[in-house]
C-alpha cells in the first residue's frame, strides 16, 4: 500500500489535521507537519494506542459508547418593526453498542434484505427540549418483523380512511354550492322579470307624455300660426299682439319641458346601463371564482388519491432509530473559546431559506462541525393553487388633454412605465407633461385598456345644471333695456331726461365709454335701463347690451340719419331676438327730418308701424322731453307682449355689465340680477371669479341687503375682476366655485399658451420668408374691464402687413412699478385710460425716459396711436420723369466710347440723376450718365429745345432714334 501524507489520512478517518497530529503525538510518534508521511508501521501503533486509550473490544467485550451534543442556533422571523429573533437549543443523547464479529455479520446481512424498504428519515428540530433517541438492537426478531408490518398495514387502512372522509366531504360542499347557485339564478331571474315589467310601465308612461307634449305643442303651434295671421292683417291691434307673446311663451315652456324630459330620460338610460354594466361583472366574478374553486377542489382529490396509492408502498413517516454496524469517531471540536475555529451566535450565518433548500425541498442548516444538516420539510414551493386569471381591462376617462400621471394612475401602472411605452412610439414626455387627446387614445389602446371620452368642462356642467334644475314660483318683473346708436346721437341725454339727473356731463368728452346700469320709477311702473357706448370701439360692449335685455331702445338722430353704429346696433338685436322701440331724437332741430330716418332703417328691414310693419317709432327730444310719455308707454306695452316673468325665491344668477378695480374697496363688479334674490353674504361665481359678498350698493350708491330680478347693482367681495359680459351664479359652498373659476382660470392660462407659438420651429420655417414687422409694444391700464377690453380689441385692429400693435400687459387699475418696470424692459408705450400712476411709478418712468400718457377719451388715444404706426411705417418711393432726350446722331469718342448727339424734347436732362434708354417706346436699359457736353464744355443740366452730346456709362449700343430718359426718386411718407 502507498503511504500518504497526515492530511490525507485525516480526511480518510473523518477527523481534522490537527486533532490527529495531537493524537499522533500522544501515541509517540514524531510527525509535526500535516505533509509528512505515515507509514503502515506508524499507522498501527497509532491505532493501538487509540484502542488502549478506548478500550479494546476483545478485553473488555461489549462496551456501550455514550455521545451527547448540544448546538444553540437562533432563527429570525417577520420582518419590518415586529421582527424578533427566536434561540432555538437542540440537544441529542446517542448510545451505541458496539457488537461483536457474529453480531457485525449479520446485521450487514439484515440491512442487505431491507435496503429497498428503507427510507430517509428526517432529525426533528426540537425547541428547548431535549430528543434522546436510544439506539434500537441490531438485530430485529421475526415477530418485531411481523409487527412493524402490521403496523404499517393499519397506517394504510387509516390514510385510506382518511382520504375516503374527505372526498365526501368535499362532495358534499359542491353539492351545496350548486344548490345555492340555483336559488341564487332563480331569484336573479325573478328580480329581472320584475326589473323588465317596471321598466316597460315606465317607457309606456314616457311615451305617453311625450305624444302628449307634442300633441300640446303641435296645438300650440297651430295657434301661434292663426296669432300671426291675425297680428299681419292688423297689426296695430294689441290684444292680438299680447295673445300673440302669450303663445310663443307657452310653446316655448312647453319646448323647454319636452327638452327636459328628453334629457331626464338620457339620463335614467344611462343609469340603467351602468347598472347592467355592474351586474355582469359581478357575476362574471362569482363565475370565476366558483372556476378556481371547482379546480382547486380536483387537484386536492387528484393528490388524495395519489398519497392513497403510495401509502402501501411507503414506510408510514414517523421517527425510526438508525442503525449503525461502524464504530464512530468522536470528531467533536474543542470547547467554546478553545481554538480559532470557535462558533460565533448569529455571524455568518444565512438566514436566507431558499439558499438553503435542497433540490427535493428539504431545509438544510449548517451545523458549524463541516457538515450541513437537513431539518423539516419545508412547503416553500408548494403554495395554493390560483386559478390563472385574465388580464383586466380598464376604463380610462380622457379629456381634450390629461397628464402622463394621472393617464398612468387611471391604468394602475407606474408612471416610468408608462413613459418608456410613450418613448417607444416616439413621444418624449415627463410625468406632468399633458397629453393631447389622439396621444393619450393611442397609448391606452397600445396597453389594452378600453377609453372613454368625458368632457372636461363636466364639472362646470355639473353644477350649472345644479343651478339650472331649481325652479321657483313665477312673478312678474321689470323689463330691461338697452338704449343703443351712434356716438353722439343723444343715448345718455335721453336718459338723463328719464332720469332727471345730468349723467353725460360727467362722462369725459360728453360720450358713454362703459354700460351705465340704473333702474328708473315711473308713473308706470320700474323700468331698468342700460346705456351702451356707441363709439365702434365698444362693439363687445353693445354686443352684450343686445344679449342681456327685453327691449333695445335704438336712438337715431333726426339731423344725421342711420350712422354705422345705428346698423351694428339693429343687427345685434335682431341676433338676439329682441323687439326694437326706435326714438327718433332731436326732433326739434330744424334740420330733422323723419322721413328720412324711416326711409334709411326700412332699407336695413326695420318696417314703421304705419308702414305695415312691426317696429314703432316715436320722435323725442331730450332736451324739451317731446315724446318721452309716449316712449315709455311703447317700451311698457312692448314688456307687456312679453310677459316677462322671473322667480324671486331661488338663488341669484344673472350677467356681469361691468368690472373695476377700486384702491379702497377692491373689486367692485356691476351685475344685473335675471333670476332669484341676491343677499348679502352669498357664495358668487362670476366667469373666472369667486367670492362672498361683502356689500350690495344701488346705483346711487346706497348700501342694501337684498337685490331682486331686473335690479342692477355694485357687489363687493371677489377675487377678481371678472370679465364684462360673464354670467354669475349664487352657489352652495365656496369650495365649488372655488373649484369651477380655478378649473376656468386654468383653461384660460392653456388656451392663451396655446396661442403664443411665434417660438415653434413651424411657425419659425413659415416666418423665414417674410419680413420682420415692426411692432409697437403698449402697457394699458384702464378704470372698468369693459373699457379695456373695447381698447385692446381697438389697438389690435391697427396695423397692416409692416406694422402692428402689440399690448404686452393690461389691467384695470392705476399704473404701479411694475408695470414701469415691464415697459422699461420691453421698450414700450404706458397708456393710461382714465387711472394715473403712483408716484413710485412716475418717478421710476421719468427718470428713464418711458413714454406714458393719460387719457380719458378713446379717440385721443386711438389717434395718436395711429400716428405713432404711420411713423413707423417705411417712406413710399415714388419716381418722376424729369427730361427726355432724342437721339438723333451717334459719334465716337477715344475717351468716352459713342457719345449720342441729342435733342432735348421734354423737361430738362440732369448729368447726376439715373436715365433709362429707350427703343421702340420699351426699356432696354437702365443705368446713369457718364458725360454731358454742349459743344466741347461739360455742363450739368440741359434744357428743353437745346442740343447736347450724351455718354451713357457702360453701355455702347446707343442707336439713332432711341431716346434717353431721365427720372427722379422721391419718398412719400404713408399713413395708415
Amino acid at each position: 500500500m502507498a503511504e500518504v501524507t497526515v492530511s490525507q489520512l485525516a480526511d480518510t478517518v473523518g477527523t481534522t489535521t490537527d486533532r490527529l497530529l495531537t493524537q499522533m503525538k500522544e501515541a509517540g510518534l514524531t510527525h509535526t507537519s500535516a505533509d509528512e508521511f505515515v507509514s503502515e508501521d506508524d499507522k498501527k501503533t497509532l491505532l493501538g494506542h487509540l484502542k488502549t486509550s478506548h478500550g479494546s473490544v476483545e478485553e473488555q467485550g461489549e462496551k456501550k459508547i455514550t455521545l451527547k451534543r448540544k448546538k444553540l442556533t437562533t432563527l429570525k422571523t417577520g420582518s419590518g418593526p415586529g421582527k424578533k429573533t427566536v434561540n432555538v437549543e437542540v440537544r441529542k443523547k446517542r448510545t451505541i453498542v458496539k457488537p461483536s464479529k457474529e453480531e457485525a455479520a449479520l446485521a450487514a446481512a439484515s440491512e442487505a434484505r431491507k435496503a429497498s424498504d428503507s427510507v430517509s428519515v428526517d432529525d426533528e428540530v426540537v425547541v428547548a427540549d431535549e430528543s434522546v433517541t436510544e439506539e434500537a438492537a441490531p438485530i430485529l426478531s421475526e415477530a418485531e418483523l411481523k409487527e412493524k408490518a402490521l403496523q404499517e398495514q393499519q397506517q394504510a387502512e387509516q390514510d385510506a380512511k382518511v382520504a375516503a372522509e374527505e372526498k365526501a366531504r368535499l362532495e358534499a360542499e359542491q353539492k351545496e354550492a350548486a344548490e345555492q347557485a340555483a336559488r341564487e339564478a332563480a331569484a336573479n331571474a325573478a328580480r329581472e322579470a320584475a326589473e323588465r315589467v317596471a321598466r316597460e310601465v315606465a317607457e309606456r308612461a314616457q311615451k305617453e307624455a311625450e305624444a302628449r307634449i307634442r300633441a300640446e305643442l303641435a296645438a300650440l303651434k297651430e295657434e301661434r300660426t292663426s296669432l300671426e295671421a291675425k297680428a299681419k292683417a292688423d297689426p296695430s291691434d294689441p290684444e292680438v299682439m299680447r295673445q300673440l307673446a302669450a303663445a310663443k311663451r307657452r310653446e316655448k315652456e312647453r319646448t323647454d319641458a319636452e327638452e327636459r324630459a328628453a334629457r331626464q330620460k338620457a339620463k335614467e338610460e344611462e343609469k340603467r346601463r351602468a347598472a347592467e354594466e355592474e351586474k355582469r361583472l359581478k357575476e362574471e366574478a362569482i363565475a370565476a371564482a366558483a372556476a378556481a374553486k371547482k379546480a382547486e377542489s380536483a387537484k386536492t382529490e387528484t393528490k388524495e388519491e395519489s398519497d392513497t396509492e403510495s401509502s402501501g408502498k411507503k414506510m408510514p413517516a414517523r421517527k425510526r432509530t438508525k442503525e449503525l454496524a461502524t464504530p464512530v469517531v468522536d470528531d467533536r471540536k474543542p470547547k467554546r473559546g478553545g481554538g480559532k475555529e470557535q462558533r460565533t451566535r448569529g455571524k455568518g450565518r444565512n438566514h436566507n431559506l431558499r439558499s438553503q433548500l435542497t433540490a427535493d425541498g428539504e431545509l438544510q442548516e449548517s451545523s458549524g462541525r463541516g457538515g450541513r444538516r437537513k431539518l423539516k420539510k419545508l412547503n416553500v414551493n408548494q403554495q395554493k393553487f390560483e386559478m390563472p386569471t385574465e388580464r383586466a381591462i380598464l376604463e380610462v376617462e380622457v379629456g381634450d388633454a390629461i397628464s402622463v400621471g394621472d393617464l398612468a394612475k387611471q391604468m394602475k401602472v407606474k408612471s416610468g412605465e408608462l413613459i418608456k411605452q410613450l418613448m417607444r412610439m416616439g413621444v418624449m414626455a415627463t410625468v406632468n407633461q399633458p397629453l393631447d387627446q389622439d396621444t393619450a387614445v393611442l397609448i391606452v389602446e397600445e396597453l389594452g385598456h378600453k377609453v372613454k371620452f368625458v368632457s372636461e368642462t363636466e364639472l362646470e356642467d355639473r353644477l350649472i345644471d345644479d343651478i339650472g334644475r331649481e325652479e321657483g314660483t313665477l312673478q312678474t318683473r321689470a323689463p330691461v333695456v338697452t338704449v343703443m346708436g351712434h356716438v353722439d346721437h343723444g343715448k345718455t341725454s335721453l336718459l338723463d331726461y328719464i332720469r332727471e339727473t345730468r349723467v353725460a356731463g360727467g362722462e369725459a368728452g360728453g360720450i358713454t365709454q362703459h354700460i351705465g346700469a340704473y333702474h328708473v320709477e315711473t308713473d308706470r311702473g320700474m323700468v331698468t335701463f342700460l346705456d351702451t357706448p356707441g363709439h365702434a370701439a365698444f362693439t363687445a360692449m353693445r354686443a352684450r347690451g343686445a344679449q342681456s335685455t327685453d327691449v333695445v331702445i335704438l336712438v337715431v338722430a333726426a339731423d344725421d340719419g342711420v350712422m354705422p353704429q345705428t346698423e351694428e346696433a339693429v343687427q345685434h338685436a335682431r341676433a338676439a331676438g329682441v323687439p326694437i322701440v326706435v326714438a327718433v331724437n332731436k326732433i326739434d332741430k330744424e334740420d330733422a327730418d323723419l322721413d328720412r330716418v324711416k326711409n334709411e332703417l326700412a332699407a336695413k328691414d326695420v318696417i314703421p308701424e304705419d308702414w305695415g310693419g312691426d317696429v314703432q317709432f316715436i320722435p323725442v327730444s331730450a332736451h324739451t322731453g317731446q315724446g318721452i310719455d309716449e316712449l315709455l308707454d311703447a317700451v311698457l306695452l312692448q314688456s307687456e307682449m312679453l310677459e316677462l316673468s322671473a322667480a324671486a325665491d331661488i338663488p341669484a344668477r344673472g350677467v356681469v355689465i361691468e368690472s373695476r378695480l377700486d384702491k379702497g374697496r377692491g373689486v367692485v363688479s356691476t351685475v344685473l340680477i335675471q333670476q332669484g334674490t341676491l343677499n348679502k353674504g352669498d357664495i358668487v361665481l362670476a366667469g373666472e371669479s369667486f367670492g362672498r359678498v361683502r356689500a350690495m350698493i344701488d346705483e346711487v350708491g346706497h348700501g342694501i341687503e337684498v337685490a331682486g330680478p331686473s335690479i342692477p347693482v355694485e357687489i363687493l367681495g371677489l377675487n377678481a375682476t371678472p370679465n364684462a359680459g360673464d354670467e354669475f351664479f349664487a352657489v352652495e359652498s365656496e369650495k365649488k366655485a372655488r373649484e369651477v373659476a380655478e378649473f376656468r382660470n386654468r383653461r384660460t392660462r392653456e388656451t392663451r399658451l396655446s396661442r403664443q407659438q411665434a417660438a415653434k420651429l413651424e411657425n419659425m420655417f413659415n416666418s423665414m420668408g417674410s419680413e420682420e414687422k415692426q411692432v409697437l409694444n403698449v402697457v394699458l391700464k384702464t378704470d372698468v374691464r369693459g373699457s379695456l377690453e373695447a381698447l385692446q380689441n381697438a389697438l389690435l385692429d391697427l396695423g397692416n402687413d409692416e406694422v402692428k400693435v402689440s399690448v404686452i400687459s393690461s389691467g384695470v387699475g392705476g399704473i404701479t412699478e411694475t408695470d414701469a418696470n415691464l415697459a422699461l424692459t420691453s421698450n414700450a408705450v404706458v397708456f393710461g385710460f382714465n387711472v394715473r400712476a403712483d408716484s413710485a411709478a412716475k418717478s421710476l418712468m421719468e427718470n428713464e425716459g418711458v413714454d406714458f400718457r393719460y387719457y380719458s377719451v378713446i379717440y385721443d388715444l386711438i389717434d395718436d396711436v395711429t400716428k405713432a404706426l404711420s411713423g413707423m411705417l417705411s417712406p413710399e418711393l415714388r419716381e418722376e420723369i424729369v427730361g427726355v432726350a432724342e437721339v438723333r446722331d451717334v459719334f465716337k469718342s477715344p475717351k468716352f466710347g459713342l457719345i449720342a448727339g441729342s435733342m432735348v424734347i421734354e423737361g430738362t436732362i440732369y448729368r447726376s440723376k439715373p436715365i433709362r434708354v429707350l427703343r421702340d417706346d420699351v426699356v432696354i436699359y437702365e443705368g446713369e450718365l457718364e458725360s454731358l457736353r454742349r459743344f466741347k464744355d461739360d455742363i450739368g443740366e440741359v434744357r428743353n429745345g437745346l442740343e447736347c452730346g450724351i455718354g451713357v456709362k457702360n453701355y455702347q449700343d446707343v442707336r439713332p432714334g432711341d431716346k434717353i430718359e431721365v427720372f427722379d426718386v422721391k419718398e412719400f411718407a404713408r399713413t395708415l
